[in-house]
């Protein structure tokens, strides 16, 4: 099978146990001009693991804060919401009752987020990484090279699902 564009121009790096909750773990798309992120949940997410279905999804965060609010205009992405590493980026709440943060994991600008999930929920699931992500997120061009620190390659991200695995078995 033909690579698609997120293999292609992206580098996955993962970002597990956020926050210390065991397995709420995100994927962060980094585009290969090494600025433009997109965040994903990661493989091993509650969210997509079987059996899970997503009632809701919502992107207002506090009384004064939707990120569906966010308008970007211009070059310099003016008007754009500021986020840290730990900025909510939307609430999940599948049909068992439990409720997910969604944090964006690195410092930048919010660009967008993906309108098309509240509509359909389930692409989340089918498509992770690609129609299913959750925003887009722009570093700062002097900290785009720094943006990856405290981030895992797949590579360190498998070791760490495979200790999961060997202390949950």
């Amino acid at each position: 099978a033909a690579a698609g564009g997120a293999e292609r121009y992206f580098t996955r790096w993962y970002k597990p146990d956020v926050k210390g909750r065991p397995c709420e773990d995100f994927c962060v798309l980094q585009h290969s001009n090494r600025r433009i992120c997109v965040i994903t949940l990661a493989e091993a997410h509650p969210l997509l693991q079987s059996g899970k279905t997503i009632k809701s999804i919502n992107y207002q965060i506090s009384a004064n804060c939707s990120r569906l609010q966010n308008k970007v205009s211009g070059k310099s992405k003016r008007g754009a919401q500021f986020l840290t590493e730990l900025a909510p980026l939307c609430r999940i709440s599948s049909s068992d009752g439990e409720e997910y943060t969604i944090y964006s994991c690195i410092r930048g600008r919010l660009i967008e987020v993906n309108e098309n999930i509240l509509s359909n929920p389930a692409i989340l699931q089918e498509k992770p990484s690609t129609e299913g992500y959750i925003a887009v997120v722009l570093p700062k061009f002097e900290e785009s090279k720094s943006i990856t620190q405290g981030l895992l390659t797949p590579k360190e991200y498998e070791e760490v699902l495979l200790k999961r695995l060997n202390s949950s078995s």
